[in-house]
């Protein structure tokens, strides 16, 4: 049975107290009133990871993620962060390959392939993003968008490897838009990764890879888009600010 995760992503937001007191709610609330197998994963700024680490303490149902990794060990790499340093920090997961990486870093699917290879390395769990813009939707090549982005980034890896994966979906164009994907296109999409990576290795070891929803999600939706067969979480950004609205959306894992 594939793990449920719903996923925190705080982006560049939360000073530091402002970050303590936001974990420390999504935590208490999370061990008291949560009771599904769902693992919840907070994806703060690095500086906060510490700190957070420190108030997870020994639970077995939240951990802990960080934004981005460098894919080189140590070096001359001013600004940039190591796996090992991540892993030292109390990190078990990193965010690999989101849009806005892509976007406003110009992170490529070769290079992502180097970082999933070295975060892996490091036994750090990659949470991989994939997803189309608008313009790619509209004309019809999402799916062979996204083949080529899990192609590139992933395929290279053993079934040893890949096996560790975590892939989250990001409807590009549903973030922040005033568009939403509904969850019978999150269904289908997802569906389509999972079959692409039945395609390359095998149908077992699709089955046992854990695709989440990056869309958007909100308390109102989420119930929706996790029933669907191949959805199994998702990776929250504006919602995961606010602590009720981010377990309500934990809540709605079956």
């Amino acid at each position: 049975m594939r793990k449920k995760i719903v996923a925190g992503n705080w982006k560049m937001n939360c000073s530091l107290p402002e970050g303590k007191k936001l974990a420390s709610e999504v935590i208490h609330m999370v061990q008291d009133q949560v009771q599904n197998n769902a693992e919840v994963v907070l994806i703060p700024p690095f500086i906060h990871l510490t700190g957070i680490h420190n108030l997870i303490g020994t639970s077995q149902q939240i951990f802990l993620g960080a934004q981005n990794c460098h894919q080189d060990a140590e070096g001359a790499f001013t600004g940039e962060v190591s796996a090992a340093m991540l892993v030292s920090s109390g990190a078990t997961h990193v965010v690999l390959g989101h849009s806005e990486r892509r976007e406003y870093f110009g992170e490529t699917d070769e290079l992502l392939a180097e970082k999933v290879k070295f975060a892996l390395e490091n036994n750090l769990v990659p949470i991989f993003c994939c997803g189309e813009k608008l313009e790619v939707r509209e004309a019809g090549n999402h799916e062979s968008l996204v083949a080529i982005q899990i192609e590139k980034a992933l395929f290279g890896l053993s079934e040893n490897e890949i096996k560790n994966v975590v892939i989250a979906y990001e409807p590009v164009w549903a973030i922040g838009t005033g568009k939403t994907a509904t969850a019978d296109q999150a269904q289908e999409m997802h569906a389509f990764i999972r079959n692409e990576i039945a395609k390359k290795y095998s149908s077992e070891l699709a089955e046992s890879i854990p695709i989440l929803y990056g869309g958007s999600v909100k308390p109102g939706n989420a119930k929706e888009i996790f029933s669907q067969l191949d959805v199994d979480g998702g990776l929250i950004g504006g919602a995961s600010l606010k602590s009720k609205d981010f377990v309500d959306i934990v809540k709605a894992i079956d």
